[in-house]
C-alpha cells in the first residue's frame, strides 16, 4: 500500500481523508445508533461492556476517560463508580456523537463528575500520566493510525493504570467466521438501510472490521506502544475481543 493512503473499509483513500470520512459516516448514525447496537448484537454489546467495566478495576476517586464513546454507554457507568470525587471525560472525534452522549448522561442522571471533549485519539490533548484508566469500545478500528493513538493512549496513562480496548475481532472457528461473514456483509447494510436509513454506513461498519487486526496484532500492538501484561479475551466465540494491558 502506498504510504500516503490507508484502509477506508476496503477502499484506499489518502490518509487525509479518512477521519472525514469516518465522521460522515457517524455523523448519519449517531441518532439511531443505540437503536442500531441492539439490534445489531441482539443486545449483547450490553454485556460485552458490563464485563469491560468489571475488567477495568475502577474505584471511586479515579480518573477515567473513555475514548470514541460515543452515547456514553462506558461513561454513565464510570461517573456513577468514581463518584463525586472522581472524574469521567467522555472524548469523541464526532461531534455529533459527542452530541448525543452529552444528552443521554444528563438524560441519566450523571453529575458534575463527567466533562466533554471532542478529541483525535492519535493526539489526545491530556498531559502525561493523567488517567487511571482508559477505555476504548468499537472504536480503534476507525483510526487511521492505530499505532500512533496506543502510544498516545499509554503516554497519558499513570503508572499502573489501565487501557482496555473492546473491539470485533477475528472469531477462530472457521464456521462461525463464514456465518458471520454472511451476517456481515447481507443483513447488517440492510438493517442500516430499514432502521438508519443508510445501507452504505454500515456497509463499510463490516468492512472495517474485516480490517482490523485480529487478536495477537492487536495485542504486539499495545506491548510496542508500552504496555505490560497485556491479554485478551474473546467474547461470542471471537467476534468480539477485549484487550487488556497495563503501564508499568
Amino acid at each position: 500500500m502506498d504510504k500516503r493512503t490507508t484502509h477506508f473499509g476496503f477502499q484506499d483513500v489518502p490518509v487525509e481523508e479518512k477521519a472525514s470520512r469516518v465522521a460522515d459516516v457517524f455523523h448519519s448514525v449517531a441518532a439511531r445508533y443505540d437503536v442500531m447496537n441492539d439490534l445489531m448484537s441482539f443486545g449483547i454489546h450490553r454485556v460485552w461492556k458490563r464485563l469491560t467495566i468489571e475488567r477495568a478495576g475502577v474505584r471511586p476517586g479515579h480518573k477515567v476517560l473513555d475514548i470514541a464513546g460515543g452515547t456514553g454507554d462506558l461513561a454513565l457507568k464510570f461517573s456513577r463508580i468514581v463518584g463525586p470525587t472522581g472524574k469521567v471525560i467522555l472524548a469523541d472525534i464526532n461531534a455529533s456523537m459527542l452530541n448525543v452522549g452529552r444528552d443521554k448522561l444528563i438524560d441519566n442522571g450523571a453529575g458534575g463528575n463527567v466533562d466533554y471533549v471532542q478529541a483525535n485519539a492519535e493526539c489526545l490533548p491530556f498531559p502525561d500520566n493523567t488517567f487511571d484508566c482508559i477505555t476504548i469500545a468499537f472504536g480503534l478500528r476507525n483510526v487511521t493510525d492505530k499505532d500512533k493513538a496506543l502510544a498516545s493512549m499509554a503516554r497519558i496513562l499513570k503508572p499502573g493504570g489501565r487501557l482496555l480496548v473492546l473491539e470485533f475481532s477475528k472469531p477462530p472457528n472457521p464456521l462461525l467466521s463464514k456465518a458471520y461473514d454472511e451476517y456481515s456483509f447481507r443483513l447488517l447494510p440492510r438493517m442500516g438501510e430499514m432502521v438508519a436509513g443508510d445501507a452504505d454506513s454500515y456497509r463499510y461498519l463490516a468492512e472495517s472490521i474485516r480490517m482490523h487486526p485480529d487478536q495477537q496484532t492487536l495485542k504486539g500492538m499495545m506491548e510496542t506502544a508500552g504496555l505490560e501484561r497485556v491479554e485478551f479475551t474473546n467474547l461470542t466465540g471471537g467476534i468480539v475481543a477485549l484487550h487488556r494491558g497495563i503501564k508499568l
